[in-house]
């Protein structure tokens, strides 16, 4: 046999065998299209899919043809197996229209029609969900298809959020309305509940005719709840890739809180409030750049990064602020406190942010501020170093100057229980008493150089919860100074001091020391010593601070040191609140003595001063 006959030979058996797999496939689209391998099909679908895939109604696949289509009717797809058991999609019907198979190129949709669907989105905190095409565990999941047409009216989403804290119940819709220039534009709507509260969502893409991998794909977002409204501007890097993009974004409401509505993030309370910045992701991490918010009279700017990774939050941040006023935080700026249970305002705020929020998470945050205004204190300069551990919060350090004082702190809070732990240091010197805001410009009772020195530990959601709770002690002294006359005189009541208060008598004497030693138990300060010294009359004190109420109840008696004639002999009462405290005289313990030889003594200042 020569060569010329054996390539004549194997020339036919290709012939044949082309023709034989030409004529097989043929059966097979016809087979397909008649809907005779249903079964294996759908089989091949799910395995190449990882999850249950069920179709009780005819399926049809044209593949012949300059767009295949594949049309399936009464779907049910399931939960993929790196999340719980369950029904992802139901659909009554769901068509897709291929485009026609170029080479270098993947696979592209032209349209895809979804009708009577249910949709339940899940995803944990680690962050495993049911609409990922690959488990997170093992590899990044690829992007979706490119789709250049999209058809789904009122379908029905439910979505369990456990990572971002969300819970959605209502209908999506997602259609082509014609764009600016004639080309359509994809239009998304949702309308139901989000985290208990109604909420519109709506978004504009760039038509998805033209999308591709090649370029970026424009949106805007617009997202209105419970008096908050959320809008962006930005594109993904390229069409359908959720992993890759960047916006800019603007917020207002009455309520900073009232964002949890629309993003689920847990924030503190405040008054009406503006935000603005720009956000950007890059496969897990995400970074908010030009941050600023403003409410009453505080603001707040800087940068966030945070990445998620298996439920772990990990989060950098550097804020800085010009002016921070507590009293624009918490429920009574909002406008939602309940009906106090007494007339006084509380001074400690009672602002409680959700610390359950630092469990999944850790985190470095650097914060500077011009300025931090707290009741009529106000800390300048102020700068501190934030960490937290899974649920451990430490400040350290904390400083800032205050009335011309130096103040350093460390607080650390540990939440990882219900109801927080909180461990409180502070030490301020050199804080002058003169320099305290006072109403008009009265000339200060008390001027020197205060030493401040405050160990506390207690539990709390808030600052006033915690105080309410507070152990340890407080020792604040006063090593020399000056001090109206009339106002120590005033303690002893004799009238010539109190002629001079009345007087308006501006006559100061020196102040050789003053020592305020209180213990911290059950939120209550009681003191152990209370002294103030100065030349002509010694006074002395006791009494406590209940902090759960903000009462004050404390009785000063002063000893004058030389003899005085016509003495009332009272007792100088401190009632009254923190915000609001009051000095009055004990009527039922005065007494009036013609002549008091003095017999105040000086104070070991020494002694009590350590």
């Amino acid at each position: 046999m020569t060569w010329i006959s054996l390539l004549r030979r194997g020339f036919t058996w290709l012939l044949w065998t082309l023709l034989g797999l030409i004529a097989l496939s043929l059966l097979v689209a016809a087979a397909l299209d008649a809907g005779y391998v249903q079964g294996p099909l759908v089989k091949l679908l799910a395995a190449q899919a990882q999850r249950e895939i069920r179709v009780d109604g005819p399926l049809r696949l044209s593949l012949f043809s300059r767009n295949p289509r594949l049309v399936a009717e009464r779907v049910t797809i399931g939960n993929p197996p790196w999340t719980p058991p369950g029904i992802a999609v139901q659909a009554a019907k769901i068509t897709v229209v291929f485009e026609t198979p170029r080479l270098g190129r993947g696979i592209e949709i032209a349209s895809l029609a979804i009708e009577g669907a249910t949709l339940n989105m899940f995803r944990d905190v680690p962050g495993h969900a049911n609409w990922q095409m690959k488990n997170p565990d093992e590899q990044v999941s690829p992007g979706l298809p490119i789709i250049h047409a999209v058809s789904m009216v009122d379908a029905h989403l439910r979505m369990e959020d456990e990572q971002k804290h969300r819970q959605f119940d209502g209908t999506l819709s997602a259609e082509d309305i014609p764009g600016a220039q004639g080309a359509p534009t994809l239009r998304m709507e949702a309308k139901g509940q989000l985290n208990g509260r109604p909420v519109s969502f709506e978004l504009l893409g760039d038509p998805l005719r033209s999308a591709s991998r090649d370029k970026p794909y424009g949106f805007t977002v617009s997202e209105r709840s419970s008096g908050s409204h959320l809008s962006a501007k930005g594109a993904l890097s390229k069409a359908f890739d959720l992993l890759n993009m960047e916006a800019s974004f603007e917020g207002d409401g009455a309520d900073l809180r009232d964002i949890y509505y629309l993003l689920g993030t847990q924030l503190i309370d405040t008054g009406a409030y503006h935000l603005s910045g720009k956000f950007a992701r890059h496969g897990d991490t995400s970074s908010y750049g030009d941050l600023a918010v403003a409410s009453g009279q505080s603001d707040i700017h800087g940068s966030v990064s945070i990445r998620l990774q298996k439920g772990l939050m990990s989060m950098d941040a550097d804020l800085t602020s010009q002016s921070l006023r507590l009293a624009d935080l918490g429920l009574r700026a909002a406008g939602r406190d309940p009906q106090p249970q007494s007339p006084e305002p509380l001074l400690l705020s009672t602002a409680t942010p959700d610390a359950r929020a630092l469990r999944p998470m850790t985190a470095t945050l650097s914060f500077r501020a011009r300025r931090v205004a707290a009741g009529r204190l106000t800390f300048n300069g102020v700068a501190a170093a934030i960490t937290v551990d899974r649920g451990v919060l430490a400040v350290n350090p904390l400083s800032a100057d205050v009335l011309d004082g130096k103040m350093n702190a460390q607080l650390k809070i540990d939440a990882r229980k219900d109801i927080p732990a909180i461990d409180l240091r502070v030490q301020i010197t050199d804080l002058q008493l003169g320099q305290y805001v006072r109403k008009g410009t009265a000339t200060p009772a008390l001027e020197g150089p205060l030493g401040l020195r405050l160990k506390l530990t207690g539990h709390g959601r808030s600052v006033h919860e915690f105080a309410a709770s507070a152990e340890g002690n407080i020792k604040a002294t006063l090593p020399g100074g000056t001090v109206r006359d009339s106002l120590a005189e005033l303690t002893g009541i004799d009238l010539r001091g109190l002629g001079l208060l009345l007087a308006a008598n501006k006559k100061e004497v020196p102040v050789r020391c003053g020592v305020a030693s209180l213990e911290a138990h059950g939120g209550t300060l009681t003191a152990m010593s209370l002294l103030l010294d100065t030349d002509p009359v010694l006074i002395v004190g006791e009494g406590a601070a209940h902090l759960d109420t903000e009462t004050l109840d404390f009785v000063l008696r002063g000893y004058p040191k030389s003899t005085r004639f016509f003495r009332l002999r009272s007792p100088i009462l401190i009632r009254g609140t923190l915000a609001h405290p009051a000095v009055g005289i004990d009527a039922h313990d005065s007494k009036l003595v013609l002549v008091d030889r003095g017999n105040g003594k000086d104070a070991d200042c020494g002694s009590a001063l350590r």
